[in-house]
C-alpha cells in the first residue's frame, strides 16, 4: 500500500512537471516572438536585440534540459518501486502487534501489550492500541470510540453465557468458594450440580484526556455478580449490577496519581504497574473467583506511582483496611475466646459486618516492578498491615502489626509460551488470599495473635495461531495459631478439635483453552472458552471417621462476544 501511494505520488509530480515545463517554453517562445514582431514594425533590426534574443532563447533552453533531466530521474524511480511491487501483487502489510485489540474491559489478556511481539495474543487481549482484524482491517476505527469535547470516550465490555458443571453442589454459583466446598457425607457431596449463568458479562467504559499536559484516564467496569433475589432461579434472573472497577489515574511526565476502586497494587502484574486490567495477571480461568492461590484485592486504593524509565516503576499505596477473622467467600472462622465471642465478631469482619468493623490505618503497599525487555516481568513488594481490638471486660486496648511480601515473575520461555509464577507470604495477611485464611486469632485476654499464611499461582501459557492453552497449580498453607481459654479449652486456629472448616491446605490444578472463533476491528470478537479444575482441601483436625480431605471436580464452558473499541493513543 505504501509502495502504491509513493508511485502514484511520484508519477502525479513527474506529469505536473512535464505539463509546467511544456507552459514554460510555449510562453518563452510567443514572447520572443512577440518581442521581435513588435521591434520589426517600429524599427529596424540591431545587433544587440538580436542578441539579446538569442541569450533568452538559449537560457530556456537550458531549463528545459534541466528539467527533462529530473523528470527522467523521477520516471527511473516509479519504474524501481514498480520492480520491488510487482513480484509480490498481493501481499499485504501484517497488522501491527499493537492493532491487534478489541476492547479494555478485563478480559483475561494473554499477554500484556508489550509483550505482543513476542506471542501474538489471539484471545481477547485488554490492552491499548489499534483495532485489526484478520479480515485486513487494520487501522479501521471502532464505531464505539467516540468524542465529547476534548475527551475520547470507549465503551468496553462482553456478553458472557457460561454453563458450570461440579460432581459436587458447592452451593456457591459460578464463583468457587474454594476453603467451603462440601466436607462430609451430606446431601451436596453426593449430588452433582449444573447451571447456566450470563452474571459475568460486564459493562463499562474508558475515558481519555489531555488536561494541562497530563494524560488523564477515567474506568469504570461492573459485572451482574451481585446480590441475587430470592427468586432469581424461578421466575426471572434479575441478578443486580455490581461494581468491579472504578477509578481516575492522573500521568504526568515520570509520575502518576491514582485514586478510587481497582485492582490492588498487592495484585500480580503482566508488565510494569498499571490499573489497566489487561495489564493484571488474574489468570485465564472462566471461575470468577479465578484461582486458588491468587492475592488479590479490588477495593478502593490512594497509589503514587514513578516511573525512572520505560523498564522500572516503584509505586507505594493505601488500601482501605478489614481486620478479618473469617467468614468471607467461604474462608474459615476462628475459635473466640467464650467471654468475648459476640464483642469480638463485631470488631473483627467475619464477612457479613463490614460497615460495623473499627479498621484503625490502611493497609500500606509498595512494589517495585522490572521489565528490561518484552520478554521479562519480575516484581517484588510487601504490605504492612495494623490491627486493634478494645476488650470491655478489663477496658484494655491491644494492638498488633503485621505484613507480608511478595515476588512475582513471569517471562517467556520460547516463542509463543511463558512461565508465570506469583507467591506470598505473610504474617496476618489471609485478607488478600482472597479471603481463605484469617488474619488473626484472639486469646483469652483480647490481645490479637496474627496467623501464618501463604499461596502462589505458578502456571504455563501458551499461544499459537488462534488458540490459548493455560494451565496453573494454586495452592494455600495457613498455619496453625492456638491458644488456652479462660475455661481451659483449645480457641484460635487449627487446634486439636477444632471445626473441618479451619483448613491447612487448599490446592487446585486447573487446565484451559481459549479458542478465538472471529474477530473484527469494527464489530467485535467471538471466543469459546473451556476451563477444567481439580480442588481440594485438607483441615488442620480430622475428627474419627471422616473423610481426611474434601474434593471438587469443575467444569467450565463459555461463549463469548465482545465488544468492539480500543483507546485512542494520547501523549504522557
Amino acid at each position: 500500500m505504501k509502495c502504491s501511494i509513493q508511485r502514484s505520488f511520484l508519477t502525479f509530480v513527474a506529469t505536473a512537471c512535464v505539463v509546467m515545463v511544456a507552459r514554460g517554453a510555449s510562453a518563452g517562445k510567443a514572447q520572443a516572438s512577440h518581442r521581435s514582431t513588435a521591434q520589426e514594425a517600429t524599427k529596424s533590426p540591431q545587433s544587440n536585440d538580436a542578441g539579446k534574443s538569442r541569450r533568452q532563447i538559449a537560457s530556456i533552453r537550458k531549463q528545459l534540459l534541466k528539467q527533462q533531466a529530473e523528470i527522467a530521474q523521477l520516471l527511473e524511480r516509479i519504474r524501481q518501486l514498480e520492480a520491488q511491487v510487482e513480484p509480490h501483487p498481493a501481499a499485504a502489510r501484517p497488522p501491527a502487534p499493537s492493532e491487534q485489540t478489541t476492547t479494555e474491559a478485563s478480559l483475561t489478556p494473554v499477554v500484556p501489550a508489550s509483550k505482543a511481539a513476542d506471542a501474538s495474543p489471539v484471545s481477547l487481549p485488554a490492552m491499548l492500541g489499534g483495532a485489526a482484524s484478520s479480515s485486513g482491517e487494520a487501522g479501521a476505527p471502532s464505531p464505539l470510540q467516540f468524542k465529547i469535547g476534548s475527551a475520547y470516550i470507549t465503551p468496553v465490555g462482553f456478553m458472557d453465557f457460561t454453563s458450570e458443571w461440579r460432581n459436587h453442589d458447592a452451593g456457591s454459583g459460578i464463583g468457587t468458594n474454594f476453603a467451603g466446598i462440601p466436607y462430609g457425607n451430606v446431601f451436596q457431596t453426593n449430588l452433582s450440580e449444573l447451571r447456566f449463568s450470563m452474571q459475568n458479562s460486564r459493562v463499562g467504559f474508558r475515558l481519555d484526556a489531555e488536561v494541562h499536559g497530563a494524560h488523564v484516564i477515567g474506568y469504570m467496569e461492573s459485572d451482574f455478580l451481585g446480590l441475587s433475589p430470592g427468586n432469581a432461579a424461578v421466575s426471572s434472573n434479575s441478578n443486580s449490577l455490581r461494581s468491579r472497577l472504578y477509578w481516575v489515574d492522573v500521568r504526568k511526565g515520570d509520575w502518576e496519581v491514582l485514586g478510587g476502586q481497582t485492582w490492588s497494587l498487592i495484585t500480580p502484574g503482566r508488565d510494569g504497574i498499571s490499573p489497566l486490567p489487561g495489564d493484571i495477571f488474574f489468570t485465564q480461568d472462566m471461575d470468577v473467583n479465578y484461582q486458588a492461590g491468587l492475592v488479590w484485592g479490588r477495593i478502593p486504593e490512594l497509589r503514587v506511582v514513578y516511573h525512572p524509565s520505560r523498564h522500572v516503576a516503584f509505586a507505594a499505596a493505601l488500601d482501605s483496611p478489614e481486620q478479618y477473622a473469617g467468614g468471607s467467600a467461604g474462608g474459615p472462622l476462628i475459635t473466640f475466646p467464650s467471654a468475648l465471642a459476640s464483642t469480638y465478631a463485631s470488631e473483627l469482619n467475619v464477612g457479613s459486618n463490614t460497615f460495623g468493623v473499627p479498621n484503625v490505618a490502611p493497609d500500606v503497599i509498595a512494589k517495585l516492578a522490572l521489565d528490561p525487555s518484552s520478554r521479562f516481568h519480575f516484581e517484588v513488594g510487601g504490605v504492612e498491615r495494623n490491627f486493634k481490638l478494645w476488650n470491655p471486660l478489663n477496658h484494655q486496648t491491644y494492638s498488633a502489626t503485621g505484613g507480608g511480601a511478595f515476588a512475582n515473575l513471569n517471562f517467556q520461555v520460547f516463542k509463543g509460551m511463558r512461565f508465570l509464577t506469583n507467591n506470598f507470604w505473610s504474617d496476618g495477611g489471609g485478607r488478600y488470599i482472597f479471603g481463605q485464611a484469617p488474619d488473626l486469632i484472639a486469646r483469652a485476654n483480647g490481645s490479637p495473635s496474627l496467623i501464618h499464611s501463604g499461596s502462589t499461582v505458578t502456571g504455563l501459557e501458551y499461544t499459537h495461531g488462534n488458540s490459548l492453552l493455560f494451565g496453573y497449580y494454586g495452592g494455600i498453607y495457613v498455619a496453625r495459631n492456638t491458644a488456652i481459654d479462660a475455661n481451659g479449652k483449645l480457641i484460635g486456629y487449627g487446634y486439636a478439635g477444632s471445626p473441618s472448616s479451619q483448613n491447612r491446605a487448599i490446592q487446585e490444578a486447573t487446565v484451559g483453552l481459549n479458542q478465538t472463533l472471529w474477530k473484527s476491528a469494527r464489530y467485535g470478537a467471538l471466543n469459546f472458552i473451556s476451563q477444567y479444575s481439580y480442588l481440594t482441601r485438607n483441615p488442620w483436625y480430622v475428627a474419627p471417621g471422616s473423610p481426611r480431605n474434601a474434593s471438587l471436580n469443575s467444569v467450565f464452558l463459555d461463549l463469548r462476544y465482545t465488544l468492539p473499541g480500543s483507546a485512542p493513543t494520547l501523549g504522557k
